[in-house]
């Protein structure tokens, strides 16, 4: 499968073809099936028992849970041309552990691509862990339109989606 590009206007239907393949190969579903375990109104921002905001200006990420910040992360949003656009709402759902890049293969961290552990907030564009190579990266507009992280965050904030469900997290990119 060619590159994962965020601002193809086929994105869905390659999104498609990319939850099969995952599915045909690791046996997992490319969604997660929500969990809904806040009651009242839907929870939004530091609401919600996991919040993550992404500061493009500084190229870091505030990870919060139950309202207290838990964690800053370096990132690397898209460089120019291919920007990271401003986002407020709930991952997608399609969460993968792994996924490799054929265009730019960059790498492969421990078995998982160079796109571990990825969130998908918006059709294409994702919150993802990155490769050996482009740690070093982090803290510079480096991607083509994603948000990466470092694999161990990648990793910590795939599984709390994973625990939480979408209803419970979300998600500001901003500049």
């Amino acid at each position: 499968m060619d590159e994962l590009d965020p601002f193809d206007p086929n994105i869905e239907q390659k999104l498609d073809q990319m939850d099969l393949q995952y599915e045909q190969e690791t046996g997992k579903p490319a969604f997660i099936e929500d969990i809904v375990t806040t009651w009242g109104a839907p929870c939004r921002q530091m609401t919600c028992p996991i919040y993550i905001r992404v500061n493009k200006a500084v190229q870091k990420a505030y990870l919060y849970q139950n309202g207290r910040q838990i964690d800053t992360w370096l990132v690397s949003t898209g460089i120019a041309g291919r920007g990271t656009p401003n986002f407020e709402g709930r991952p997608n759902g399609r969460i993968y552990d792994r996924y490799t890049s054929t265009k730019y293969p960059e790498g492969d961290y421990k078995g998982l691509g160079n796109m571990p552990y990825a969130v998908f907030y918006n059709g294409g564009f994702a919150i993802h862990g990155t490769t050996t190579g482009n740690i070093k990266r982090l803290g510079t507009r480096a991607s083509h339109g994603c948000v990466r992280v470092h694999p161990d965050n990648g990793y910590t904030f795939n599984r709390l989606v994973r625990q939480y469900g979408i209803s419970n997290v979300w998600i500001s990119i901003y500049e």
